[in-house]
């Protein structure tokens, strides 16, 4: 399933639902067909996202480091920060503009 998130505040953002439910997982949000996140939810959501970057950023660093090639090697394409941040751009601009995020409509 492909999921269109859209905001007056900057594109659409079209995701496949692999990554879509990575990201409401992280941001411990149900997903539904069809929703919204108030200006209201942004700000928490935003640090949400960018923490579980950061820790994903953090633990591949550290498998690098102690050399686990092989465990690093199947992840390379699925590096959270790289396949997350038109999402997290167009909640950072939603934010910036008090406009809400919204999908399935």
């Amino acid at each position: 399933m492909i999921y269109q998130f859209r905001s007056k505040a900057g594109p659409d953002v079209i995701m496949l639902a692999d990554l879509t439910k990575r990201i409401f997982d992280i941001l411990a949000r149900p997903l539904e067909p069809r929703g919204i996140f108030t200006v209201e939810q942004l700000p928490s959501l935003i640090i949400t996202l960018e923490t579980a970057i950061l820790k994903d950023l953090k633990e591949r660093a550290q498998a690098k480091e102690s050399g686990d090639e092989a465990a690093e090697r199947p992840k390379l394409a699925d590096r959270l920060g790289q396949r997350a941040y038109p999402f997290l751009e167009l909640m950072k601009q939603a934010n910036a503009k008090d406009e809400p995020v919204m999908w399935g409509v």
